[in-house]
């Protein structure tokens, strides 16, 4: 079992930057793969980016690549999001999630979710 908490939303102008966290509970965080999928009103969940359980390899949306990082840090049990030049259309509630699995088609979420935050970019 993998309890997810994430933090670090808000509200911020287009062009501005904001690092979510998403704090693990669980023995089995640092051997599972982490992302982060994203919802805005009134659109589906859709997936933005994942990290593998070492870190070693990593997977953005087209819509995130080049301005958002995903990183973790097994030894604290937590993944960090660094969200860069965002934009109006990159607001949504932003939730983390472990054990995805990376298909031809796309990735896939795992079956832990956090609560989600909230990130709103203003134009």
């Amino acid at each position: 079992q993998v309890q997810l908490v994430e933090s670090g939303g808000g509200l911020v102008q287009a062009g501005g930057s904001l690092r979510l966290s998403c704090a693990a509970s669980g023995h089995t965080f640092s051997t599972i793969g982490m992302g982060w999928f994203r919802q805005g009103q009134g659109k589906e969940r859709e997936f933005a980016a994942a990290i593998n359980w070492s870190g070693g390899h990593t997977y953005y949306a087209d819509s995130v690549k080049g301005r958002f990082t995903i990183s973790r840090d097994n030894a604290k049990n937590m993944v960090y999001l660094q969200m860069n030049s965002l934009k109006p259309e990159d607001t949504a509630v932003y939730y983390c999630n472990g054990g995805y699995v990376a298909l031809v088609a796309g990735v896939r979420p795992g079956m832990y979710w956090g609560q989600g935050t909230q990130v709103t970019v203003s134009s």
